[in-house]
């Protein structure tokens, strides 16, 4: 019997980081003009794999994200940084009477 090996992704233990680094080399070895066309496209048939394999883990990893999300109420959503709280926003919009007193005197002089 025959093993399963030859549809095995040959990639398939290297982490996203790995497959990166492995693609930064292909690309480097490619753009030197210095490999035979032949190993070029040996380089670049490998290269394809690895964005294949890359694909899969970051849609895997999306995936993942979009189960979390649905695990969170809806109402614990996290702010964006740059928007201000209602709070936040009022208290900025409210002048004291004191404030409104020192903007005059600063504007008789």
């Amino acid at each position: 019997m025959a093993k399963k090996q030859d549809n095995q992704n040959p990639f398939e233990k290297l982490t996203f980081e790995q497959a990166i680094e492995m693609l930064g080399g292909i690309v480097q070895k490619i753009e030197t003009g210095q490999v035979p066309l032949e190993e070029s496209l040996r380089q670049y048939e490998q290269g394809m794999g690895l964005i294949g394999h890359c694909r899969k883990i970051l849609l895997d990893a999306e995936k993942r994200i979009e189960l979390i999300d649905q695990q969170q109420p809806s109402s614990a959503a996290p702010q964006a940084a740059d928007e201000p709280d209602d709070d936040d926003q009022e208290s900025e919009n409210t002048e004291t009477d004191d404030d409104k007193e020192s903007n005059d005197d600063d504007s008789l002089f």
